[in-house]
């Protein structure tokens, strides 16, 4: 909701870049305030930055293109899809296990993703393929930094590496920003679009990703990313509590099998333990 309003006074790009270089001012007060002294991560240094430059720069100029040319509904149901490459790339390189509630928690939330977006603002995959397939390939982005980042976190702090990566998608987004900037006629910022700013920048890209790195490196790539997919349910009904917007039937439905995806990814078999003895001691 907060980038929707933002961006209907500032160019989409310029908006991301402030937010991004708001973010790793934010991240680098609390590395500053957490360690001390600022230092570079030593050898993940420009590993660290070429994943920002993936992860937070490639994928948003990619999303915000994509988002031109085809419905949101459209954009996110594709980007929900990262989930399910982040769970398949993770178990290919040997990062994690692909079990199958893990595989099928996935698939599950999607499909719940798939009802909500479908209930709401409808889905037409047909209207452009360029934009669909920019916006795939910011999906599968999203997933190898997620699954590179996994790698990295065995030798780096998620708040150190969060900040290193937040600079390299900065670093990435700036010339885009200031050629949106230049490039659109000027108009007055109101303050209500500078706290949108300061919002999106420390909390949602700042806090956030560090909280996400946390969790990767807890429950691996694969549960987090599953857990991600409970973020279109809760954007249903912060529009309902906020915006007034309705919640029909489908829309319940489908949050209700978002949070079943999520939970079985947390569970360690399909079939509990004692059946799959009681089945193994009948054949």
């Amino acid at each position: 909701m907060v980038v929707k309003s933002a961006i209907t006074v500032l160019g989409p790009l310029t908006f991301t870049a402030a937010r991004f270089g708001v973010a790793a001012v934010t991240l680098f007060l609390l590395l500053r305030w957490r360690y001390g002294p600022i230092r570079s991560p030593g050898r993940f240094t420009l590993p660290l930055l070429a994943l920002g430059m993936l992860g937070f720069g490639a994928y948003q100029v990619l999303w915000t293109t994509g988002l031109t040319q085809i419905t949101a509904g459209d954009s996110a149901l594709i980007i929900a899809a990262s989930p399910v490459a982040v769970a398949l790339l993770a178990a290919a390189v040997g990062l994690d296990r692909l079990s199958p509630p893990k595989l099928a928690g996935a698939l599950t939330a999607f499909a719940g993703v798939a009802i909500v977006i479908g209930a709401g603002s409808g889905l037409g995959l047909d209207q452009s393929l360029a934009g669909d397939g920019l916006t795939l390939t910011a999906a599968l982005l999203w997933a190898v930094y997620t699954v590179l980042g996994t790698r990295v976190l065995r030798d780096v702090d998620p708040l150190t590496a969060t900040t290193w990566t937040v600079l390299g998608g900065f670093l990435f987004l700036l010339p885009f920003g200031v050629w949106d900037a230049v490039t659109t006629p000027p108009a007055p910022v109101p303050l209500t679009a500078v706290a949108e700013i300061l919002y999106a920048g420390v909390l949602a890209a700042g806090i956030a990703n560090v909280l996400v790195f946390n969790s990767v490196r807890l429950v691996g790539p694969t549960r987090t990313s599953a857990m991600q997919l409970l973020v279109p349910a809760g954007a249903v009904l912060l529009g309902a509590v906020f915006l007034g917007e309705s919640v029909g039937p489908a829309q319940v439905v489908g949050g209700g099998i978002i949070v079943l995806g999520v939970a079985v990814t947390r569970r360690a078999a399909l079939v509990p333990a004692s059946v799959r003895t009681r089945l193994g001691s009948a054949g």
